[in-house]
């Protein structure tokens, strides 16, 4: 199982899918692009504590964090 994790001002929401199922993978591809594209910063992790910033759908990875645009001012 993989799993998108996704922050925002309430918490958290994750949704987990099986990279092998054909439908499940093309839906999480799908809430990547939505979520980057309405500004979410998507990152993979590499190890504890540490992320890779992506750009584009990783279909190998574990686990995606999506967080925010920060706005502050």
């Amino acid at each position: 199982m993989a799993t998108q994790i996704v922050m925002d001002q309430t918490g958290d929401t994750r949704h987990e899918f099986d990279p092998e199922n054909a439908e499940a993978l093309a839906r999480a591809e799908q809430r990547f692009r939505e979520l980057t594209g309405v500004g979410f910063t998507a990152a993979y992790r590499t190890g504890p504590g540490e992320v890779t910033r992506i750009k584009s759908f990783d279909p190998t990875a574990r686990e995606t964090l999506f967080y925010p645009r920060l706005v502050g001012g």
